[in-house]
Parts: structure tokens; C-alpha cells; sequence
């Protein structure tokens, strides 16, 4: 096959994971309201996917603003 007739990649689709990533490497980070809303998960799920996150080795900071958590990611693995 040349240069010209191979078949292209699709484009890599987003999964729910990288948006979490995405929301959580926001400046202010992100709420489990946020996570939910960008989800559709239920708030066990969420918290299980953090969780899941920081056993691959990315650090998460909790913090708490106006009695709100909200959690963003410190180190990436």
C-alpha cells in the first residue's frame, strides 16, 4: 500500500474518564456536581473513577470552598 491508499485512523473519541481528567485539570478544578453533569454518572460512580484514577498514579487534591469538595488533579501520570 502507498502513502495514498491507507486507510486513515478514526480519530481517538473521548471517553468519560478524559473529560473527568479534563474537569479536574481546570484551574478551580471540579465539583461532583460538575463530574456528574459532564457524566451521567451517579455519585458512587464518580468517586470510584477518582479512586480508579489514583491507582494509575495521577495525584487528586481535595479542597473545601464554602462547604463545597471540590477536587482537582495536582499530577498527572
Amino acid at each position: 500500500m502507498t502513502d495514498q491508499t491507507k486507510p486513515k485512523a478514526a480519530p481517538k473519541r473521548e471517553t468519560k474518564n478524559d473529560k473527568v481528567i479534563a474537569l479536574l485539570k481546570r484551574k478551580n478544578g471540579a465539583t461532583l456536581e460538575d463530574l456528574l453533569a459532564a457524566t451521567g454518572w451517579l455519585p458512587h460512580t464518580a468517586r470510584a473513577a477518582m479512586t480508579g484514577l489514583k491507582k494509575k498514579g495521577h495525584t487528586i487534591e481535595r479542597d473545601k470552598v464554602a462547604g463545597v469538595s471540590r477536587y482537582s488533579l495536582v499530577k498527572s501520570a
